[in-house]
C-alpha cells in the first residue's frame, strides 16, 4: 500500500506539469489530500500552497515570453490580486454550494470559448493589448481561483486567448505567472487561519515546482496546436467529470 505522503507527492508532481501547460493540476492533488483524510477546506488551502510553489516553475519556463509580454502584466495582474484576496476570504468565511455548482458550467464555457478562439476576428495589426471586458472577467477568475482554483488557468487561457499573442506559449507564459499571483495572494488569509497543513505542503510543493518547471521545457518546444490539444482534452475531461457530479 502506497503511503499518504507518497502519494500526495506524486500527485503534486503531476499537478505541476499539467498547470504548467494549461491548467486543472487542482483536479488531480486535491482531490488525493481529501482521500487521504484530510478535510476539504485545509486540503484546499494545503493544495494551493503547493501549487503556487509549482506555478513559479512554470511562469518560470516560460521566462522568454513573459518578458517579451511584461508590459500587459501590471493592470491584469492588480485585479488578480485584488480578486485572488477576496476569494481567499470568502472560502475561509462562506460555505461553497454556489461555487460547487458554477463550477461545470464555468469550465464548459471556457472549453468552448478556447476552441473556437481560433475562428473568432482578431485585429491584424498592433501589439497584443487587454479590452476592459477582459480585465472584469479576470477579475471574477481570479476570486474564483482565491476560492477554489481548479480549472483557473483554462479560464485565463480563454480570456488570454482575445488578446492577440502571437503564440500560444506567450499566452500560457503570462497565465503562469497570473497563477503565481493569485494562489500567492491567497496564502496569505490561509496562514491567518491555520488552516494550512505544512506536513503535506512543503514536500508537494519541491514536487510541484520540478513539475512545473519541467512541462514547461517540454510544453514550450512542441508546436501550438499540441498545445492546444493538451488544453482542449483537459477541459472537456473536467468538464464532463464535474457535470457527473
Amino acid at each position: 500500500m502506497i503511503a499518504p505522503a507518497l502519494l500526495a507527492d506524486g500527485a503534486a508532481f503531476v499537478a505541476g506539469v499539467m498547470n504548467s501547460v494549461a491548467g486543472g493540476g487542482s483536479f488531480v492533488s486535491f482531490p488525493t489530500l481529501v482521500g487521504i483524510g484530510i478535510p476539504a477546506i485545509p486540503a484546499n488551502a494545503t493544495n494551493s500552497a503547493a501549487l503556487w510553489v509549482g506555478n513559479i516553475g512554470g511562469a518560470r519556463g516560460y521566462a522568454p515570453e513573459v518578458r517579451e509580454h511584461r508590459k500587459l502584466l501590471a493592470p491584469i495582474l492588480a485585479v488578480s490580486i485584488v480578486g485572488s484576496l477576496l476569494g481567499a476570504v470568502l472560502l475561509i468565511r462562506t460555505p461553497a454550494p454556489l461555487f460547487e455548482r458554477m463550477i461545470p458550467w464555468l469550465l464548459l464555457f471556457a472549453t468552448v470559448t478556447f476552441t473556437a478562439s481560433p475562428l473568432l476576428p482578431r485585429p491584424q495589426h498592433g501589439a497584443p493589448r487587454l479590452a476592459l471586458w477582459q480585465l472584469v472577467v479576470q477579475f471574477c477568475v481570479a476570486v474564483y481561483g482565491g476560492y477554489f482554483g481548479a480549472g483557473m488557468g483554462i479560464l485565463m487561457l480563454a480570456i488570454l486567448s482575445f488578446t492577440g499573442f502571437p503564440t500560444f506559449n506567450a499566452a500560457n507564459g503570462v497565465k503562469n505567472v497570473l497563477s503565481v499571483a493569485i494562489n500567492g495572494v491567497a496564502l496569505v488569509p490561509f496562514i491567518i487561519a491555520r488552516i494550512i497543513d505544512w506536513r503535506y505542503a512543503l514536500p508537494m510543493a519541491v514536487l510541484a515546482l520540478a513539475g512545473g518547471y519541467a512541462g514547461a521545457r517540454f510544453f514550450r518546444r512542441l508546436p501550438a496546436v499540441y498545445g492546444r490539444a493538451v488544453v482542449i482534452a483537459i477541459g472537456v475531461v473536467m468538464t464532463v467529470v464535474f457535470f457527473r457530479r
